[in-house]
């Protein structure tokens, strides 16, 4: 019988929660804050940054996040950015990533919306010769930066709608930033033809998902976890099949769940819901898709064929089309079969 981080390296996979920026190896990191040294906070040495990325709560992640931002300046930086975070998917089998954008953030920095989703599709294309990778494209408002950015995403969404480009978001801090307010710019996006995927029920409650539900139209929900005190959302979303981009070491960086011990990942998966494994921001968390695999198996105190489900319900959940469902989801079970016989 195959060990089973051996089994899970191997595993064909789906990611569905990962940031664009916040998938920048230590090494590009470094590589970026050398270019711009003296102009950026961020260590240009790869071994600091670790200390670097010890989050004190959500606020100051999302100040070292922007941090790293701040080191993509132009065109070049976005497709080495892309390029590379393709490269690190494919070594652990990610056969489709839906990689999370936020172009208010770049555009408000100096790099125009056009050239933006030039580098992307271009550094998306390359990869899938390359690596034999699919990309598709979220991308999400900034929450913090209010109406404005919602305005300026969904223009770039609707006029730009690079080909990649499948669903419009919400993400950023949860705690201040209701969600309700953003429902003018999810009814235009979805009438256009993107999936809705906001953040919502990470560090806020239950209500945060229901107006995710009510009032953005959500068909997933980017963390969702404080579902698990809602005996009647536990059901919705499981009547409903809306799935959750669960990513349980990203839970506890961010000091939204305590201890891993203490992840209601168990409770979701036993509550029917439709859960998928994610890895959210992976360098800057010191995780790997990998790594979030072998913490569902250790939770929820399964095997191989527990986690070749999840990989399954990951592709039931993406956005996918029903041919490359298929073609995915065939290669898991043989896969399986190959590595449990």
């Amino acid at each position: 019988m195959i060990d089973l981080q051996t089994f899970i390296a191997g595993l064909p996979k789906v990611e569905l929660h990962v940031h664009h920026v916040g998938s920048a190896s230590p090494r590009i990191v470094a590589e970026l804050a050398a270019r711009h040294e003296g102009r950026s906070p961020v260590p240009a040495d790869p071994a600091a940054l670790a200390d670097y990325f010890a989050f004190r709560d959500f606020a100051h992640f999302i100040d070292v996040y922007l941090s790293v931002v701040d080191l993509i300046r132009d065109q070049e930086d976005v497709w080495l950015l892309t390029h590379e975070v393709a490269r690190e998917l494919a070594r652990q089998q990610v056969r489709y990533a839906e990689l999370t954008v936020t172009p208010y953030s770049h555009v408000r920095r100096g790099i125009p919306a056009p050239a933006l989703c030039e580098a992307i599709e271009d550094a998306r294309k390359r990869a899938e010769t390359d690596f034999g990778i699919e990309l598709r494209w979220c991308f999400d408002i900034p929450g913090e930066a209010g109406l404005a950015a919602a305005e300026e995403t969904l223009r770039i969404s609707l006029e730009e709608h690079p080909e990649g480009l499948i669903s419009f978001g919400l993400g950023g801090p949860e705690i201040g930033v209701p969600r309700p307010q953003f429902k003018p710019y999810f009814d235009r996006a979805r009438a256009a033809g993107l999936h809705s995927v906001p953040h919502a029920g990470e560090t806020t409650g239950p209500e945060t998902v229901w107006d995710a539900l009510r009032d953005l139209g959500a068909e997933r929900i980017g963390h969702g976890i404080s579902a698990v005190r809602d005996p009647e959302l536990l059901a919705h979303l499981a009547e409903h099949r809306i799935g959750l981009e669960v990513c349980p070491t990203s839970n506890v960086r961010t000091r939204a769940v305590s201890t891993i011990e203490e992840h209601p990942l168990r409770q979701l998966v036993e509550a029917g819901l439709l859960v998928t494994i994610n890895s959210d921001d992976p360098p800057m968390f010191g995780t790997t898709l990998n790594d979030e695999y072998a913490v569902a198996a250790r939770l929820l105190d399964t095997g191989p064929q527990g986690l070749a489900a999840l990989a399954r319900d990951a592709v039931t959940a993406s956005f996918l089309e029903p041919a490359g469902k298929q073609r995915i989801t065939a290669e898991i079970d043989a896969y399986l079969a190959t590595a449990t016989r």
